[in-house]
């Protein structure tokens, strides 16, 4: 299984955000904006709260494994790597996410702020924001707990569970 790459993450937020942008200064010229959900940080910090949740009760089981503790449950690697999946997955899809709302919160800020309304809007897509790099943040730690070690037998090359 391949690790994510930052580089790949930051690409689709920025894409994502560039497109939103623009899609927000289209839409605005006709008089009208879509809104940003209240329950999209909520649902994305959320997402990240339950990666993290999963990387911390992997890492503890991982350690008690290898520190042979009587009664240590073992981490089975088909479930390693379930959760691995999740993780990418979701990074991906809050990469996009976040972009998508960091590109309207952007052109919220530039277009100004003077109504509520789009004041609101511009928090929660600033929220939003920071939740998905909170989701990206719990994914590579989850990818990073469940890491296999090095393998000398296979030249060097990480692989990942």
């Amino acid at each position: 299984m391949k690790q994510l790459h930052i580089k790949v993450l930051v690409g689709l937020f920025l894409a994502a955000g560039v497109l939103a942008w623009g899609g927000a200064r289209l839409w605005d010229s006709f008089g009208t904006l879509p809104s940003v959900p209240v329950a999209a940080p909520i649902v994305l910090a959320l997402i990240a709260a339950v990666l993290a949740a999963t990387a911390l009760s992997l890492r503890s089981r991982l350690r008690a494994q290898r520190e042979r503790r009587p009664g240590a449950k073992g981490v089975d690697p088909l479930v390693a790597a379930r959760a691995v999946v999740f993780g990418q997955a979701s990074a991906l899809v809050a990469s996009l996410v976040a972009g998508l709302y960091g590109g309207v919160g952007v052109f919220l800020l530039t277009a100004g702020l003077d109504v509520a309304p789009r004041r609101d809007q511009a928090i929660y897509a600033g929220l939003s924001v920071v939740a998905g790099a909170a989701v990206v943040a719990a994914a590579i730690f989850l990818e990073r707990v469940c890491k296999l070690p090095d393998d000398e037998g296979n030249g060097g090359v990480d692989a990942a569970a």
